[in-house]
């Protein structure tokens, strides 16, 4: 059993965030409306065999016809905070000159209506939609496409600055490296095994120089990026397991991270000849590791790690959800390789369910870097298979997803208790989680298999119905609104109680006043 929403409710801080998250490409579709350039991910998705069951993100949820239905379902969940994507080739079609106006005034749309109705919107300005001329141009492989990221950068400040409360600069630069250059299940299909290591080094240049755009533009709002963090678990005693884990760790998180947060790449990554691959000149960390107003976390699961080749790149069942033998991927050539937690229940993904290890996550973090920024989880949710329950007598569709309102509340209640004072992440401070995903949406080669939404989409009519966990969520918010009002009562009637009382002094004297 999960903690009831009041219980939960009762462990938020004041000025905690709870919002949902999206990203353009899974929900907006028309992709060839109001002058949107193709992106490398309209072609990628074409290709026979890349996407599950062929499927197209060409409409996806529709929300780019649908904002105002949407936007009016946020406000009923009651959320704080939205965070959704900017699609670059919709604003900026190539990659670069003038923006495309039509795609502006969207993003114009929604930030009024996300204002109107009292939610504060949080926009990434990369989430994988790279243009298709900068993707044959080499994409991150190409130095100069950190240089293309931090314009487009300037140019959505000046467009949205004045209504943004929180920039992210880019999403998961480790999944795109290691999907997109290494793996090649994701766009472009790159298969560069080792070689997609500059990959890693122009996304954060990139990062930086958008942290750069946003600043010179005087955007009020805070910035920050984020990255995907999984806690690396050697699969048994062997030292060769241990150093294993370690060695992914550095490549899944630290690569990433150290250089952001303490403005060097970590020391056996540079010793290593391979990652002599690539040359960059030495400023460049500076405007990697800016002081930023925040570290995004997505954080999903733990990884297992085991030494020597195994079967392959990751377990069975996590290779089939994707959609792409990722099995095969490395098979019999790799040092090491992903295990399964027999021992764990297992998202539709095949990812385990393992929520003590988001405190691990929190402690590890809090260990590595002691100047550590305040901290929001961007992402966390679960895939899981929805049954609709439909009631014959009122018409009405129920999706009762037990198992997906039980994680995010475990995975919740395990952030908050371990950065609440005593927890074994107290040091942290932790400001906000975003539930991934407000909406089931396209989610990249996996296609509309995998679920994610607090809102199940019907793909061939578009209708949206709320989950068990949509209606969690919003009494989660509610129970935490409550709270925090009858807090806010009670310090008013204390006060004048205070003040007034017979053994105060006069109002003068209470006041501090002077004859």
């Amino acid at each position: 059993m999960h903690k009831s929403a009041k219980d939960l409710a009762a462990l938020i801080p004041p000025g905690f965030t709870l919002g949902v998250a999206t990203a353009a490409f899974q929900i907006e579709g028309a992709l060839d409306e109001d002058g949107r350039g193709k992106a490398g991910w309209d072609v990628f998705a074409a290709k026979p065999g890349v996407i599950v069951g062929e499927h197209s993100p060409a409409v996806a949820a529709d929300h780019y016809h649908r904002m105002p239905q949407d936007v009016a379902l946020l406000k009923q969940l009651g959320v704080d905070s939205y965070r959704f994507s900017l699609s670059w080739p919709r604003i900026q079609p190539g990659g670069t000159g003038p923006a495309n106006r039509a795609g502006l005034a969207f993003y114009d749309r929604l930030l009024d209506e996300l204002l109107a109705n009292g939610i504060s919107p949080m926009a990434t300005i990369y989430h994988w939609d790279t243009p298709l001329e900068l993707d044959e141009a080499g994409g991150w492989m190409n130095r100069d496409m950190a240089y293309r990221l931090g314009e487009y950068a300037a140019l959505v400040a000046d467009a949205f600055g004045d209504r943004v409360a929180r920039w992210v600069t880019i999403n998961e630069p480790a999944t795109v490296s290691a999907n997109g250059y290494s793996l090649g299940v994701h766009s472009p299909g790159k298969k560069l095994a080792l070689g997609a290591f500059p990959t890693v080094h122009h996304q954060l240049l990139g990062h930086g120089l958008a942290v750069q755009a946003l600043r010179a533009a005087g955007v009020p709002g805070e910035i920050g990026m984020t990255n995907v963090y999984s806690p690396m678990v050697p699969n048994s005693i062997n030292p060769l397991d241990k150093i294993s884990a370690g060695l992914m760790d550095l490549g899944q998180n630290r690569l990433y991270a150290d250089p952001v947060l303490t403005g060097r790449y970590p020391d056996l990554i540079r010793a290593a000849k391979f990652f002599s691959s690539f040359e960059h000149p030495e400023e460049d960390m500076q405007v990697i590791s800016q002081p930023l107003d925040f570290y995004g976390l997505n954080y999903y699961m733990p990884t297992k790690v085991a030494v020597g080749p195994g079967s392959g790149a990751v377990p069975e069942s996590m290779a089939e959800a994707m959609g792409s033998d990722l099995n095969a991927a490395g098979g019999g050539t790799t040092p090491f390789h992903v295990e399964a937690w027999p021992e764990a229940d297992i998202t539709a993904y095949g990812w385990p369910v393992k929520p003590e290890y988001m405190a691990v996550a929190l402690k590890e973090m809090a260990e590595r870097y002691p100047n550590l920024p305040p901290v929001i989880i961007t992402e966390g949710g679960a895939s899981f298979e929805d049954i609709i329950v439909r009631d014959k007598s009122t018409n009405t569709r129920f999706i009762p997803d037990e198992r997906r309102l039980k994680y995010i509340s475990d995975h919740l209640e395990a952030a908050l208790k371990a950065t609440a004072p005593g927890g074994e992440a107290e040091s942290v401070d932790l400001r906000g989680y975003y539930v991934w995903s407000f909406l089931d949406n396209f989610e990249w080669s996996a296609g509309y298999k995998q679920p994610f939404g607090l809102l199940h989409v019907d793909f061939e009519t578009l209708e949206r119905t709320p989950k068990a966990s949509y209606f969690w969520f919003q009494e989660l918010i509610e129970e935490r609104d409550l709270a925090a009002a009858a807090d806010a009562a009670i310090a008013q009637a204390v006060v004048p109680e205070i003040l007034g009382g017979s053994e105060a002094p006069d109002d003068g004297a209470a006041l501090g006043a002077t004859a």
